[in-house]
């Protein structure tokens, strides 16, 4: 997979979010984190070198409180971070791409995982009727089959990436503006009625 960042990037937008205050570093992970909708998530190996660097530069500086350390910007950070607006811009652009494209790298993780649970519970299930052959067991009604039980690991597996899929979309839109109060309402709608159907259904497969 490319780099998140290209050289010298990351030290550019730490600038940038040190410019609205201090921060610690737990702070600017965080603020990374939710900057990429949660697709990415540096490491404090990767922040905290190059806060260092910036310091030695100049560019930010330090300041104790109780047991942690924050970063401020200093006026040559700031003088730095103005001379570079327009590449902080690209960065912001390049940022808007790598979260695309890290959404998309996990949705697929996402379907890869569902084909191979969907082999591996075929496969049990198989393994299952076989070994319920070889023993003679005989029909009882209804009750747990191999077949049910693969049945039912499907529904959960379903709405699992249902979940996973859409809380993707919800955190890259989350990354480039806010999500709506009408999305909102309209996921709360659209799951309620989702549910009443759903369990129209299960009632339904008791009669």
């Amino acid at each position: 997979m490319p780099p998140v960042f290209a050289h010298g990037a990351l030290r550019l937008y730490l600038l940038s979010l040190l410019e609205s205050g201090p921060k610690h570093g737990y702070e600017l992970i965080k603020a990374l984190s939710e900057r990429f909708g949660g697709t990415y998530s540096p490491s404090a190996g990767t922040i905290y070198p190059r806060l260092g660097k910036l310091e030695e530069e100049g560019l930010v500086a330090t300041e104790s409180e109780g047991r942690r350390t924050n970063y401020r910007i200093t006026p040559a950070g700031l003088v730095e971070l103005n001379r570079r607006r327009d590449e902080l811009a690209g960065v912001e652009n390049d940022i808007s791409d790598s979260v695309r494209r890290l959404a998309d790298n996990l949705r697929e993780d996402i379907r890869a995982n569902m084909r191979g649970l969907r082999a591996d519970l075929a496969a049990t299930a198989e393994a299952a009727r076989s070994s319920a052959r070889s023993a003679g067991f005989p029909d009882r009604g209804p009750r747990r089959t191999p077949e049910s039980e693969r049945t039912l690991k499907e529904a959960e597996m379903q709405l699992q990436a249902f979940r996973d899929g859409i809380r993707v979309e919800l955190r890259v839109q989350a990354s480039t503006s806010p999500i709506s109060q009408v999305t909102l309402e309209t996921i709360r709608a659209v799951l309620d009625q989702a549910r009443i159907s759903i369990r129209n259904s299960l009632k339904a497969d008791r009669n």
